[in-house]
């Protein structure tokens, strides 16, 4: 007999993790076409900030594929990076509009 609960449910599972795919690889491309307009430090760190959001959002092509963020442990630890990144991305973003004393 089929639980079709278990199969609505792994079937909203799949979608919505493509929806968050395509979610963060947007922004990832948004970001990119920034990169254009030049070459400083902040150009270096948008460009780390695009390629980091589409690897995110790969990895939730992956995570539908496999059921879970943390399975297998290589999705885990990509995952663990990449919001790692993030994360350095954004503490830098807010020490450098700190005004200066």
């Amino acid at each position: 007999m089929v639980n079709h609960q278990y199969l609505a449910a792994l079937r909203f599972f799949r979608i919505s993790n493509y929806l968050e795919a395509a979610l963060w690889c947007l922004i990832g491309l948004g970001i990119a076409s920034g990169i254009v307009r030049g070459a400083t430090l902040v150009g270096y760190r948008r460009l780390i900030a695009a390629l980091v959001l589409i690897l995110f959002g790969v990895s939730d092509i992956i995570e539908a594929f496999t059921g879970a963020w943390y399975r297998p442990v290589g999705l885990l630890v990509l995952k663990g990076l990449c919001l790692a990144v993030i994360l350095w991305l954004v503490a830098g973003e807010l020490r450098r509009r700190q005004p200066r004393r």
